[in-house]
């Protein structure tokens, strides 16, 4: 079984790497097995449909932009405050930038989202799900902020995200300064 994990999985990374380099249109079952080095037919194997590729995708670009189990433990028993918040934020807008590639994918599954409905489904949903987790998780670590203040967090982050990708505004600004911008100014008192 674990064997069948790594093929998905691998499968599912050369997926990212299309979706990145060619967009949404570029992405079939044949281009995934060229860019994986399987033989053609593989990845319908595994993702028998476009629908199931693009679900694997998505599954597995939650898993390449989770944080770290280290990185969770390290701060799970810090004092919750602005600070420790905005830690978080930093981590999010990092693991973002640093997995471009799979930023990249998202994005482009986000944007042909508007134009095919059964994408709009698979992605939705799990943006709906990983809000719900963040706000979960906000709750439960007593951190500063409600539901409406961390969708604010998502809206500003994607922008940051997209502005950083394709061409800052303020070059010299360092991120880190922004996002503790955003905090001061959307987080209450």
């Amino acid at each position: 079984m674990a064997r069948n994990d790594d093929r998905r999985r691998a499968l599912a990374d050369a997926g990212i790497a299309v979706l990145a380099g060619e967009g949404a249109r570029g992405l079939t079952h044949r281009a995934v097995d060229r860019a994986a080095g399987v033989p053609l037919g593989t990845t319908t194997n595994y993702f028998r449909t476009r629908a199931a590729l693009l679900q694997g995708l998505v599954e597995r670009i939650g898993e390449r932009l989770a944080p770290s189990e280290e990185f969770l433990a390290a701060n799970a028993h810090r004092e919750p405050s602005r600070d420790l918040f905005a830690h978080y934020l930093r981590n999010i807008v990092d693991r973002l930038l640093t997995n471009r590639e799979v930023t990249i994918a998202l994005l482009e599954l986000r944007l042909e989202g508007i134009r095919r409905p059964e994408v709009a489904e698979i992605i939705g949903e799990w943006r709906r799900r990983g809000f719900a987790a963040d706000v979960a998780f906000n709750e439960q670590a007593g951190l500063p902020g409600t539901a409406r203040e961390i969708a604010l967090f998502h809206h500003a982050i994607d922008g940051l995200v997209l502005d950083s990708l394709t061409g800052p505004l303020l070059d010299e600004e360092p991120l880190e300064r922004v996002i503790d911008a955003l905090v001061a100014g959307l987080l209450p008192g």
